[in-house]
């Protein structure tokens, strides 16, 4: 069983808990406006590997990684499911923490051998890293190509699962930064029990010379990155959503 990466990063430190070694998984179905990974997007290329070949190159520097563990992320890492449940098989038999970086969006509840798959990856699976778009089905579509409908299901399914759930999410100013969508973002993962912790970053144009490169035309062409204070300020339109739900509860 091998899978296809993009690239892999040895000393990590913004994709989960502690120093990791991160996977960037090759392959999405998104196209999301902000991506700043679009030599990601194509399935069924980049460099080949084996779970064993993770694990060896994760050991040779096993003390870094004494407080974090091994993070999938992508492109889309549930596109490629099968090697993940042999990777995290073999991980969490060594004792490695374990992370999926992932929109959700392969989630199909009417998928039941999919869902069964996943089902099995999550019980090799110690944390997920949830990165909701939108809250808003239509604006969710514009921004990326595709419908938030099953993403928000996966978050349920996660809760169902009793998964440790962080929730990323990106402001782009124009498009994510409407304080009622912010609002409503809190009040629905408010409600999820698994919530660990909410990450709110702001769009960076770090991805853009890519686009040149491959010949891609950018979406955002102009729009600036956001200035940190104005993540910070739209992260509390969020926990002001959280708290309205939880003081319900």
């Amino acid at each position: 069983m091998t899978g296809y990466i993009h690239s892999k990063e040895s000393f990590g430190t913004v994709d989960g808990p502690g120093i990791r070694y991160v996977l960037f998984m090759q392959g999405c179905p998104m196209r999301c406006l902000y991506c700043h990974n679009p030599d990601t997007w194509e399935i069924g290329t980049g460099e080949e590997i084996t779970a064993e070949e993770v694990l060896s190159e994760f050991n040779k520097n096993h003390s870094f990684y004494k407080n974090g563990g091994i993070t999938v992320t992508g492109g889309e890492p549930l596109l490629q499911v099968d090697f993940l449940i042999e990777l995290f098989k073999k991980a969490k038999a060594e004792g490695i923490h374990t992370c999926i970086d992932t929109s959700g969006i392969t989630y199909n509840p009417n998928n039941p051998e999919g869902t069964k798959k996943l089902s099995q990856l999550l019980d090799y699976t110690d944390l997920v890293m949830l990165d909701i778009k939108h809250i808003r089905g239509e604006k969710h579509k514009a921004l990326t190509g595709m419908d938030n409908k099953n993403i928000l299901l996966f978050a349920k399914f996660l809760e169902e699962k009793n998964i440790p759930m962080w929730v990323r999410h990106i402001i782009v100013k124009g498009y994510t930064d409407d304080p009622d969508d912010l609002i409503a973002l809190g009040e629905f993962i408010g409600r999820l029990r698994n919530l660990k912790a909410l990450d709110v970053l702001p769009y960076h144009t770090m991805g853009v010379n890519k686009y040149k490169e491959l010949g891609i035309p950018y979406a955002l062409d102009g729009v600036e990155a956001l200035p940190v204070a104005e993540a910070v300020k739209a992260k509390e339109y969020i926990l002001q959503g959280i708290r309205n739900v939880r003081v319900k509860i």
